[in-house]
């Protein structure tokens, strides 16, 4: 009969040292692209954006930076040549601004959508199609559906998925991965994660400064 030392020792090591056990104490591991926000990425699983996720970014005005919160990854995005696709922001985006935050214009697709339904649809192609590393949405879906045929299409095209809403949209739910609310804070960004896949809620300021949409 083999000792109780002899039986615990393969299994300590293996809790001990797998990559592929999640333990309740930490953050669930996801795939995921660093935010470019050493505070944020830490309170994310898997240290940043989740890859082939929807993100819902719920703005209580403008100009809180919503833009500037994911330039580092279109920066990152731009530099390997993979598209980012700009769908019926509110704003004409400001190429010379995106050029000095490091974006390779080459690289964005700039669509504009006549109606909210267009828009959306124009995201679900890109995003299935895989012709890009992620959507940048500016729509207010009201039904569950839509908002799950985003997170289907970013799961299919191994990409990310955007959305920003209005801040009265929180009172719906939602299939998104991660939803995150934008307040202002005494000249900074307060970031409130309100739904975390695989990690708890929280939040946290950052100095965004606003760029141009």
């Amino acid at each position: 009969m083999l000792s109780p030392v002899a039986t615990s020792d393969p299994l300590e090591r293996l809790l001990r040292e797998s990559r592929v056990l999640w333990r309740g104490r930490e953050l669930s591991r996801a795939p995921a692209r660093t935010t470019g926000f050493a505070a944020l990425d830490e309170r994310l699983p898997g240290g940043g954006w989740p890859i082939g996720a929807l993100v819902e970014i719920f703005c209580a005005c403008e100009g809180l930076g919503e833009l500037s919160l994911v330039l580092p990854l279109m920066r990152a995005l731009s530099t390997e040549k993979r598209a980012v696709a700009l769908i019926a922001p509110p704003h004409t985006p400001y190429a010379p601004a995106l050029v000095r935050a490091g974006i390779r214009l080459p690289s964005l697709v700039w669509i504009h959508a006549v109606t909210e339904e267009d828009a959306r649809w124009s995201a679900e192609q890109f995003l299935r199609e895989g012709l890009g590393g992620a959507t940048l949405l500016w729509s207010n879906p009201q039904s569950d559906r839509a908002l799950r045929r985003l997170q289907l299409a970013a799961e299919t095209g191994h990409a990310t998925a955007f959305l920003y809403r209005p801040i009265s949209a929180l009172a719906h739910s939602s299939p998104a991965a991660l939803r995150l609310a934008l307040f202002p804070d005494n000249g900074r960004t307060r970031i409130e994660l309100l739904k975390v896949r695989g990690a708890r809620a929280g939040q946290l300021t950052l100095p965004l400064g606003a760029t141009s949409s």
